[in-house]
């Protein structure tokens, strides 16, 4: 653990430097800077606490070594110390293991149907539910960017910005636990569009990226930029089809085209269709680097191709199967009311592992 040990000492530095930087209010005037560092403060103050107990721990251990020859009493203590010393050990490991920079994040989370027709748009429909439903649980709020109903209720697709309330630990951040939610989610049951009752198999697409905070963090030349305005159709109120509300952007250097149509304000979608923009420029641009650096490890759960399937909601059997850590239950019901959480938990203890394989000890 002497590495360890060492590794942590700089990280305990940095603490108390952001710790000095919050207390001072000129910060707080740069909105932008505080909430940077506020969440780096968030994600050392883990490393902090685990090496306070490692600490204590040792000292405890070390003491009762040290009165045990003289006294029965703690002689019988060190077992029980020396396995919570154990514990604390290999808790602050995992949690010098590097995590995800984005963990803490908010999410643009982008719902598509796929093979399936109008089944697969319902299907895209129940999965937002239960996403809305587990936000909720999580505390989270949700607000829908952009989307395109279809007429049996289901969406052809939907954009939502998931958010959590004020700064959070990396830990239990919307990224952290969302980020594994991209996929082919496919579905098995019979569809309200069948007559005879027969099973069909559709599937929809999820796609998940980091929400950008800063303008600055994706810069966006303006000379970039087709944005092209039209009269929006579908559900929106009485502007619908009488102005030129509706908002496409074109990101030419990328060819990422971004299409907002969902406020009766050529304003507010065009707000809405760049914050989608530059989350999907951000993500980009870090999978392009992931490939350029091939000696950066990537994630075994996160790296899987968007195209590939995920997981499996199998209605007749009430099951739900996720086909990267093979979790399974028969409790679909309650997954689709909102407790994805042992779900997601099986993505996240799979990550850890790869991580904590790759970096060994």
């Amino acid at each position: 653990m002497a590495e360890a040990f060492a590794a942590v000492l700089p990280l305990l530095d940095e603490y108390a430097d952001i710790e000095h930087q919050l207390s001072q209010p000129d910060v707080h005037a740069d909105a932008g800077r505080a909430r940077k560092l506020g969440r780096r403060f968030a994600e050392l103050g883990r490393v902090v606490a685990a090496h306070r107990a490692w600490e204590s721990a040792q000292e405890d251990l070390e003491a009762a070594r040290g009165m045990a020859d003289a006294d029965p009493e703690f002689a019988a203590e060190v077992p029980a110390l020396e396995q919570a010393a154990e514990d604390a050990t290999e808790k602050l490991r995992r949690i010098l293991i590097p995590r995800d920079p984005d963990d803490s994040r908010d999410v643009i989370l982008e719902i598509k149907s796929g093979e399936g027709g109008e089944e697969s748009a319902l299907f895209a429909g129940d999965l937002l539910k239960m996403y809305l439903k587990f936000a909720e649980s999580r505390g989270w709020q949700a607000e829908v960017l952009e989307a395109t109903p279809t007429d049996m209720g289901g969406f052809k697709d939907i954009s939502v910005a998931i958010k959590s309330k004020g700064a959070v630990d990396p830990e239990n951040g919307v990224w952290a636990h969302l980020k594994y939610e991209g996929g082919v989610h496919r579905v098995q049951r019979v569809p309200a569009t069948e007559s005879q009752g027969r099973i069909h198999t559709s599937a929809a697409g999820v796609l998940v990226y980091p929400e950008v905070e800063e303008v600055a963090e994706v810069a966006i030349d303006a000379n970039d930029l087709r944005i092209d305005v039209y009269r929006s159709s579908g559900p929106g109120g009485q502007s619908v089809n009488t102005t030129d509300s509706a908002v496409r952007i074109t990101h030419l250097p990328t060819g990422i085209v971004v299409s907002c149509q969902n406020e009766k304000s050529q304003l507010q979608n065009k707000e809405s269709a760049m914050r989608i923009l530059r989350a999907r420029i951000l993500a980009a641009q870090k999978e392009a680097a992931d490939a350029e650096a091939q000696d950066i490890r990537k994630s075994q759960v996160r790296t899987v191709d968007r195209s590939e399937r995920i997981r499996t909601y199998n209605y007749p059997e009430n099951r739900i199967a996720d086909h990267r850590t093979g979790y399974k239950a028969y409790n679909l019901d309650h997954v689709l009311s909102g407790d994805l959480g042992p779900v997601v938990q099986s993505a996240i203890d799979a990550d850890e592992a790869a991580r904590l394989e790759a970096h060994g000890d």
